[in-house]
């Protein structure tokens, strides 16, 4: 695949294998899932899947998010439900080249220039693949991630214990500072009443990504001290990491990056307060824009 020329919007690229992952995956997915589907449907490289932008996030998942920003606003994927995206009735019928999505950003900076000249008094928004910016969607789980980055490594390990409590761990403990052997913390996760799992958990403050060997030593601390390991980071796992956490004949091991890890305290409220947000529909407009 050819790479766009400087100062076009190279998320563009994404919009069609973004539709046909999801209509793969049976019509919705997650955002990772999405990513990794056409990291390796395209067989990308990794000077593409491995860049970093300022923020500390992955540049090419940052731009498959915008693909997705745009497709929404055309109407091809349904927002209503916040962490998965899903196929609206249009998007399960649309194919895009790259001609195509191009046009649909062209159509929508146009959309962009009229409001402007309609409220000068509006901030001009840059294109996104200029900036290395959030989606609207993702911004607020980077401010999360923020300042779960900013608190001390303690601190972190403390909330970690308590996020897994709020998710039904029990008899959770963060181990001394110092002390923990590549341990940060221990739970019992009740499978049933009669089946239970010493868990022990690992939780570390990345800006970039985690290697298969800190994987790996997470693992060997783990010997005849847990029945499942939960590796929790900030950052992200390379692909060599996540095939490492699920190896066969070892102790198998949860990875919880940043973007799920944003989930997690958002589907429990974890130090969040919620808040009603309005979006433009700029679709529904559309039919008022014709001349009569």
């Amino acid at each position: 695949m050819a790479r766009q020329k400087k100062g076009q919007a190279e998320f563009t690229r994404w919009m069609g294998p973004l539709l046909d992952c999801l209509r793969a995956l049976g019509g919705s997915a997650k955002p990772q899932e999405v990513s990794r589907w056409i990291a390796r449907e395209l067989r990308l490289p990794p000077e593409i899947t491995d860049a970093i932008i300022k923020s500390g996030a992955n540049r090419f998942h940052n731009q498959v998010q915008w693909a997705r920003q745009y497709l929404v606003w055309q109407g091809l994927l349904d927002d209503s439900r916040r962490g998965i995206w899903t196929l609206s009735p249009l998007g399960w019928k649309t194919h895009l080249d790259e001609d195509a999505s191009r046009i649909i950003f062209l159509d929508r900076v146009k959309v962009q220039q009229t409001e402007r000249k309609q409220h000068a008094s509006v901030e001009p928004r840059v294109e996104p693949e200029l900036t290395d910016t959030e989606p609207p969607e993702e911004s607020q789980d980077l401010g999360l991630l923020d300042v779960l980055k900013s608190l001390p490594p303690y601190g972190f390990e403390l909330i970690c214990g308590r996020l897994l409590r709020e998710h039904g761990f029990e008899e959770v403990e963060v181990t001394q500072r110092s002390r923990d052997g590549g341990i940060d913390g221990y739970g019992l996760l009740r499978l049933s009443p009669f089946v239970s799992l010493r868990v022990a958990f690992q939780a570390k403050r990345y800006k970039d990504v985690v290697a298969r060997s800190a994987v790996g030593e997470f693992r060997n601390a783990l010997l005849g001290r847990a029945e499942k390991g939960v590796f929790i980071t900030t950052g992200r796992f390379t692909a060599d990491a996540e095939a490492e956490a699920t190896r066969d004949g070892v102790v198998p091991i949860e990875l919880i990056d940043g973007e799920r890890l944003a989930e997690l305290f958002q589907d429990k409220l974890i130090g969040l307060k919620p808040k009603t947000v309005y979006e433009i529909d700029h679709a529904f407009f559309e039919d008022f824009r014709r001349e009569s």
